[in-house]
């Protein structure tokens, strides 16, 4: 079965009755043979799990693209997901930065700071949104040695090639914290099912090239503590992004997903559409400590730079007069889908948390939105720079 696998007819544009169960399961029922996967060193629970002799192969150039041809392979065509073994060799590395995160999230609980989550209920678990910034500017020495990583790069480039973005979001799982909702990444796993409807099928098939999701271990992460609860394979469902939603997938998903052991150091990659969701911490003394890495490609940005704002508040004037003439509103939304930022991301979700919804507010939304309630320019102008301000990073 190849990557991204159509669904029984190849529509434009997806909608719920080409979810269809029977078609799901005909791809993930897959076992995931070793043979298929020279460098990989076995298979556990229709995972590929490599370990240290890894690097023997990535010492050539000739070799590592080798490797990474594998790699990209068992994301796309194969199981989706793939473990490192000792991605992390120094523990010590892993420790230090635990330190450097279990002080920024006291410091956030100091200030009061409640933490939104995409998936699960906010509060229920500690986060570190926009994490990566924060640690380097924070421990510059110990962010180059945990980001000197080889594996980190190996992967990153093996999914996405030269010029990717890193974002990092750490996530505690306290002892007694719920399971996540089975789900899809991003992009359009951070969306409702409404509006996933809305982009073609072409594009659920292109969304998962442009992000890889990872995450390293740091602590030891036994089934009891809830780690990351995969469905190995079903990255290649084509209507996924729109089937996620659906009571009997998820259904599907809880009696089927599977669940690594991980070990401090341990790293976890896999394709954003593998339906997956971090598991439930049944320990009593356990923090499960991950940092969530989520990686980008560098295609995934405009050529031009673009003050959107200005446009907005340029603009909003004419609008308000286009709609007291009775211009109909399908053209009213073609102007602002043409000058207002039409997507929430990137953000700060310290700032500009997913609460209420799966993504915060747009641009275009938040125009709109002043629109149909007849703001002034100068209310649009107000909530336009309190919405960049949202935005910019914490430091």
């Amino acid at each position: 079965m190849t990557a991204f696998a159509a669904a029984r007819t190849a529509p434009g544009w997806f909608t719920a009755d080409d979810c269809r169960l029977a078609d799901f399961r005909a791809i993930v029922e897959t076992t995931t043979d070793l043979a298929d996967y020279p460098y990989a060193d076995e298979v556990r629970e229709n995972v590929l799990v490599y370990g240290s002799r890894l690097r023997n192969h990535v010492a050539t150039a000739e070799g590592r693209r080798d490797v990474q041809a594998e790699l990209a392979r068992a994301l796309a065509d194969g199981p989706g997901i793939v473990v490192f073994a000792g991605a992390f060799p120094d523990t010590g590395v892993v420790d230090r930065a635990t330190a450097v995160f279990e002080a920024v999230i006291a410091e956030q609980k100091a200030a009061g700071v409640v933490a939104g989550d995409h998936f699960a209920k906010p509060g229920a678990n500690d986060r570190i949104w926009g994490a990566l910034d924060k640690f380097a500017v924070r421990e510059p020495q110990l962010f180059a040695e945990y980001y000197g990583n080889d594996v980190l790069a190996l992967v990153s480039e093996s999914w996405l090639g030269r010029g990717y973005q890193v974002t990092s979001q750490v996530n505690v799982v306290n002892p007694g914290g719920q399971a996540q909702v089975a789900h899809r990444d991003y992009h359009l796993g951070f969306m409702s099912e409404e509006q996933a409807l809305a982009y073609p099928a072409h594009v659920h098939r292109l969304s998962p090239v442009m992000t890889l999701q990872g995450a390293v271990a740091h602590c030891d992460m036994p089934v009891e503590t809830g780690p990351t609860m995969y469905l190995p394979h079903s990255q290649k469902y084509a209507p996924g992004y729109v089937a996620f939603h659906q009571p009997e997938f998820t259904a599907y998903f809880d009696e089927h997903f599977v669940q690594l052991p991980l070990r401090k150091g341990d790293a976890a990659f896999f394709n954003p559409a593998l339906f997956h969701g971090a598991g439930t911490n049944r320990s009593t003394d356990v923090r499960r400590m991950a940092n969530l890495l989520q990686v980008s490609s560098a295609f995934g940005r405009a050529m031009e730079a673009v003050d959107r704002s200005a446009m907005c508040r340029a603009i909003y004037p004419v609008l308000l007069a286009l709609q007291a003439a009775g211009v109909d509103e399908r053209t009213l939304r073609n102007v602002v889908a043409a000058s207002a930022e039409g997507y929430a991301f990137p953000t700060n979700l310290d700032r500009d948390q997913p609460i209420g919804g799966l993504a915060p507010e747009t641009q275009a939304e938040l125009v709109w939105r002043a629109l149909q309630e007849q703001w002034t320019s100068d209310a649009l102008a107000t909530e336009l720079t309190a919405q960049a301000d949202r935005h910019r990073s914490g430091f």
